[in-house]
């Protein structure tokens, strides 16, 4: 039995009962109007998230992984492409790539960010020019992760895409409303994916995806591609996958989308009283870039003592979570189906080792999140 005291990592229950009486109605609504697949509701939310983003369309489809996969299908990439991204992430990313027949070259991260790092997506991409990845395909795409909330260097990869010519697919599953200079992550690249896993800032209650773009060559695609490869109903004009958001997801993301933006400020000042609490600590805490909107999918700090901090943290009834153990390159199943470059990963394997991630999710009290400073002052190395 969990103690009623205890404070959780993630709380996606927390998220449902803030909005129980609203998402109780659209749920009943879908239910009592019989149509449960590709309706009115996933409509008006493709409709409403492309708005919120600042792009043209968005396709709803079954999870973020499918997501990124649909948008490299889409993309023509496949057997013999080779696709950069980075190897400190949810093992969806590269799960993707692999299941569009394409081949990942895994590029090391900023250790302030955590994200892609420009110069070593540049020393990879020359990797594979001189013959040095095991992989003999062709470059062909970027996948930049906007990990922890925290937007990529969009300027410098796009850069690089257009001097390579690269197409650039954003990964903002966990950056739902990030921006640089205003402008929203997802709508950098030729499209973005997003996924809507309960626990994401704008999270589902169940599993959930889309797909952003500005090209309606892509639009049209995207959406033929997400059921069968039907451009008619029940003829495939090429070969899809089904993988359709469902009306009770699209009916719930829309009434959490109308309060996704209160919920990140909320997140951003949940951050500002841990960063305060970690000022004087050698646990350090994450920093944003100028220019730069933090959405704090997760607040991660890093210490050598990770290990010993979070078994305090549990001591006091205060959940944290590892995002994540073990970068995708030295996992079992892609050693040795991914190619790291000369020098490997350094900054991703040292980061792996120290990071924590302490609880985050907007419904957090003020009095909870004054616990969790406490145990961190209280924490005796």
């Amino acid at each position: 039995m969990q103690n009623n005291n205890f404070i959780p990592q993630a709380n996606p229950k927390a998220s449902y009962l803030a909005l129980k009486d609203e998402i109780d109605k659209v749920v009943h609504n879908v239910l009592d109007s019989g149509w449960y697949i590709l309706g009115k509701q996933v409509k008006a939310f493709e409709k409403e998230f492309a708005a919120y983003i600042g792009v043209d369309f968005c396709v709803g489809v079954g999870s973020g992984t499918d997501a990124l996969e649909i948008a490299l299908r889409v993309a023509d990439i496949g057997p013999g492409d080779l696709v950069f991204t980075v190897s400190q992430t949810a093992v969806a990313t590269v799960a993707a790539i692999e299941r569009s027949g394409a081949a990942p070259v895994l590029v090391d991260i900023d250790q302030t960010t955590f994200t892609m790092d420009p110069n070593h997506l540049e020393r990879a991409f020359n990797s594979v020019n001189n013959g040095q990845s095991p992989f003999k395909g062709r470059p062909k795409a970027i996948i930049p992760v906007h990990l922890y909330g925290h937007p990529v260097d969009m300027a410098s990869i796009t850069s690089i895409a257009r001097k390579h010519n690269l197409t650039v697919i954003e990964d903002c599953a966990q950056a739902h409303g990030a921006a640089i200079s205003g402008q929203k992550v997802g709508s950098f690249g030729e499209m973005g994916a997003f996924s809507f896993y309960p626990t994401k800032n704008l999270g589902a209650i169940g599993d959930g995806g889309a797909v952003v773009t500005n090209n309606q060559e892509l639009q049209e695609k995207l959406l033929a591609l997400r059921q069968y490869g039907w451009e008619e109903r029940y003829i495939s004009s090429f070969s899809g996958i089904s993988s359709r958001l469902d009306e009770l997801q699209a009916a719930i993301l829309r009434v959490k989308l109308k309060y996704l933006d209160r919920d990140n400020e909320r997140r951003r000042q949940i951050a500002e009283s841990y960063t305060e609490t970690l000022s004087n600590s050698d646990k350090l805490a994450p920093r944003a870039k100028r220019n730069v909107t933090h959405v704090y999918h997760q607040y991660v700090v890093r210490t050598k003592h990770r290990n010993s901090l979070l078994e305090s943290l549990k001591k006091r009834a205060i959940g944290s979570a590892i995002h994540y153990p073990q970068p995708v390159h030295l996992q079992p199943a892609y050693k040795d189906n991914s190619f790291t470059g000369k020098g490997g990963l350094p900054v991703t394997e040292k980061i792996c080792k120290e990071i924590l991630s302490l609880p985050m999710y907007p419904q957090l009290s003020d009095a909870h999140v004054q616990r969790v400073a406490n145990a961190l002052l209280e924490y005796q190395e």
